[in-house]
């Protein structure tokens, strides 16, 4: 099969204007497996209940029933349970959980369309995408602003972008590349799927399918037209000026050199939402001035520089040591506090419930994974507070597990001298002389 998505991809890229009329036949038992155990196991189940291991019990009758059933077309994708899941501010996001068997043929579609499109998607684009991330993207936006003559920066948020996808805009954009109507009903058809809520099942006449596999792919399908290349082909030409964008799937900044291109592109980018059902958040959405020239001109108006977020971190504009212009980054405030009051709460639940010696691994993968992504060039000074605030979180439920028995602070450090946990360290450098700090 890998062989087969290479050729593909050959293909795509040799000629940008091939339509593909003939991939359904891919979908097959082998395929299908190879997509089973890239699957995570320890996700929960949709609305029919079945779990990855009792799906797996039968695996190859399974995955030929569903081909069967695929090429009678009499497969449909079954609706996904909602859930929803507290945000950082308080309020709780809804997300959707595909059944199993909807997962298998969500991630067969996903891997042809992304053997397809990749090679058709811009540098701009990081999210969801092989060989590239979040720390990639927040490279480059420290390339594009320390690189060029960047004085300004739009700042946009797409209001419930997975929601408000427009389907049939979204078909029409596949339709440059693919021509099999066999995949593109499959496709229809999870769109329209639904979603299951309460034991009401609820219509989606918009939007892509929320949790599920193909949704990324798709949503940058979506944005490459309507946005990439837009910018690109579309508003670059008539600027005086840079214009560089730099998007993470739905969450994109735009750096441009001049106020007056950077209030026109903002102008011309609502109407071209609008045009393919989409709108701003305008409480969300602004131009703030951000470069070499931005601290003095702020101190000028009595005022202090302005900041953005992205990608979880809150951008500044700071000075080297020699006073030279450079681009500060530290962990966003509310997500900061969100990751603070979580790790409150778990150690709290578990601190009676689970041995030490079983939770004790856990913490240090919790440690770890927030060093992981956070631990970005200028960004230290942020995940050491995360850790001298984690240890104390630590040794208070320690202490507070029994009235007995408690430690001081020396004895505590003693013990993690003894039994140690992740310290923190820049894991992802922007600039290639640094070194990786630590404690």
């Amino acid at each position: 099969m890998e062989t087969k998505l290479r050729l593909i991809t050959a293909m795509a890229a040799k000629d940008r204007k091939c339509k593909f009329s003939n991939l359904i036949h891919l979908l097959n038992v082998d395929n299908l497996r190879d997509c089973f155990y890239q699957l995570k196991r320890d996700k929960a189940s949709g609305i029919d209940g079945v779990s990855f291991s009792e799906y797996e019990a039968n695996l190859e009758t399974n995955l030929i029933k569903l081909v069967a059933r695929m090429k009678q077309y009499s497969y449909r994708p079954q609706a996904v349970r909602r859930v929803y899941i507290p945000k950082a501010n308080g309020k709780l996001r809804p997300l959707g959980i595909p059944c199993i068997e909807d997962k298998v043929v969500q991630k067969a579609i996903a891997r042809l369309l992304t053997a397809i499109y990749e090679v058709d998607f811009m540098d701009c684009s990081y999210g969801f995408r092989p060989n590239q991330g979040c720390h990639d993207a927040i490279k480059r936006l420290h390339e594009v602003i320390m690189r060029y003559r960047i004085n300004y920066v739009i700042d946009a948020d797409i209001k419930g972008f997975f929601d408000n996808v427009d389907q049939q805009w979204l078909m029409r954009c596949l339709e440059q590349r693919i021509r099999d109507k066999g995949l593109w009903r499959y496709i229809k058809r999870f769109l329209k799927a639904g979603v299951m809520e309460e034991g009401k099942w609820q219509a989606t006449e918009q939007g892509t399918p929320q949790g599920g596999i193909i949704s990324p792919i798709l949503a940058n399908i979506y944005l490459h037209y309507i946005l990439d290349l837009w910018l690109v082909k579309a508003v670059q030409p008539w600027c005086r000026g840079a214009v560089v964008m730099v998007r993470y799937a739905d969450d994109f900044v735009i750096c441009v050199q001049y106020q007056d291109d950077a209030e026109r592109i903002l102008d011309a980018l609502k109407q071209r939402l609008k045009k393919f059902g989409l709108e701003l958040a305008l409480d969300k959405t602004k131009v703030i001035e951000f470069g070499r020239n931005a601290s003095d001109n702020a101190k000028q108006r009595g005022q202090k520089a302005e900041t953005f977020t992205f990608l979880g971190f809150t951008h500044y504009c700071g000075k080297t040591r020699k006073g030279k212009f450079k681009v500060g980054r530290k962990t966003d405030r509310k997500r900061f506090r969100a990751k603070i009051k979580e790790m409150n709460n778990w150690l709290k639940e578990i601190r009676n419930t689970t041995q030490m010696k079983e939770w004790w691994p856990i913490l240090r993968a919790k440690l770890s994974g927030h060093f992981q992504y956070y631990g970005v060039s200028e960004n230290y000074r942020s995940i050491q507070r995360y850790y001298f605030l984690t240890m104390r979180l630590v040794m208070k439920w320690l202490n507070r597990r029994c009235q007995k028995m408690s430690m001081n602070w020396e004895q505590f450090l003693k013990y993690l001298k003894r039994y140690p946990l992740p310290r923190p360290r820049i894991s992802f450098s922007l600039y290639p002389y640094q070194l990786q700090l630590s404690l």
